[in-house]
């Protein structure tokens, strides 16, 4: 089983569920993705931040190396870092990305957040993370003030130059994006951002599909990713929900399954994170039902504005900068 895909405004298509590769530890992963493309998954979702690109990397090429797939089969984003924001940073950052990948192009490449952090050399750390001197008494961001204007001409210089096809942004919100929107000459094709039913973002949504911009959803299962930071509660798990439990004894699926399906039941791609084979078949296996408009209503009605992935909070607690993004 492969998944549909989203029409992007490019005419390109992005699969509707990827394979989240934040926090697979390195040695798992070219085994993981091997199996993700046994069992059908064509969308990886990676990042320099990640620290695990060539890992990824490994994995794909051991994949197209046995005939699992082509390169023209698989869909592969990959996202800038804080500290590349300069537009002479950009190419370089993504052309390591590339390399690490073993690939000669992406088929989307994310401004990963709207933060800008003074530009740390690849010999110096890779990836460089958040903090620009972790050895410091007081470790610490170091933000710089570089215009996304800067940064998004250094990402359409890429799409002129082959290296990327696609190019977009993540958390970024309304303002941002009117404003990236009227100076772009090349306009993002994809937003990713965290959304599931404790964050639906209904208005971002809306906003982006008038403005022609395809929604990728992160973390769409909520919580799990974040328990081992501490960065959300135990009891906060969107699959625990009532609500949901019934609806997935009902229709004879799985909480998970039936949370995602509402992701993309919304028109949003969606790219959950698994080091576990059968997780993998059981995250892809969600195209076989529907929800009802009232399932749908029902599990949008559990929203809480509940943000986890949060620089405004985690920045101040685990690097002692208070970094805000969303008002």
């Amino acid at each position: 089983m492969t998944a549909p895909s989203l029409k992007l405004r490019t005419g390109d298509a992005i699969p509707a569920v990827g394979l989240g590769m934040w926090k697979v530890d390195k040695p798992a992963v070219p085994g993981l993705i091997g199996d993700a493309i046994e069992v059908g998954y064509r969308h990886f979702d990676s990042a320099a931040d990640y620290g695990n690109e060539a890992e990824t990397g490994a994995g794909l090429k051991a994949a197209m190396d046995a005939g699992l797939c082509q390169r023209e089969d698989l869909w592969i984003t990959s996202k800038l870092w804080n500290t590349y924001h300069s537009r002479d940073h950009v190419r370089h950052a993504c052309e390591r990305s590339l390399a690490d990948l073993g690939l000669d192009y992406l088929d989307l490449y994310l401004i990963h957040f709207p933060i800008s952090l003074k530009y740390v050399p690849f010999e110096d750390r890779y990836p460089p993370e958040w903090v620009f001197d972790p050895q410091a008494e007081n470790p610490r961001m170091e933000p710089v003030h570089v215009p996304i204007s800067e940064t998004w001409a250094g990402m359409e210089d890429l799409v002129r130059e082959g290296l990327v096809k696609n190019i977009g942004i993540c958390n970024f919100g309304v303002s941002l994006i009117r404003d990236l929107l009227a100076h772009s000459e090349i306009a993002p094709a994809v937003l990713q951002i965290e959304s599931h039913p404790y964050l639906t973002q209904d208005k971002l949504l809306r906003y982006c599909e008038q403005e022609d911009i395809v929604t990728t959803a992160f973390s769409p299962l909520g919580a799990l990713s974040y328990f081992s930071l501490g960065m959300a509660e135990q009891n906060e798990s969107v699959i625990a929900e009532p609500a949901v439990v019934e609806i997935a004894n009902r229709l004879g699926k799985t909480p998970a399954q039936v949370v995602l399906r509402w992701g993309v039941q919304r028109n949003t791609a969606i790219v959950p994170k698994t080091s576990r084979r059968e997780r993998l078949v059981e995250n892809l296996a969600i195209f076989d039902f529907e929800l009802s408009e009232a399932d749908m209503t029902a599990i949008s009605g559990l929203n809480r504005n509940r943000r986890f992935n949060d620089p405004g909070d985690f920045g101040e607690a685990a690097f002692n900068t208070f970094m805000p993004i969303y008002e």
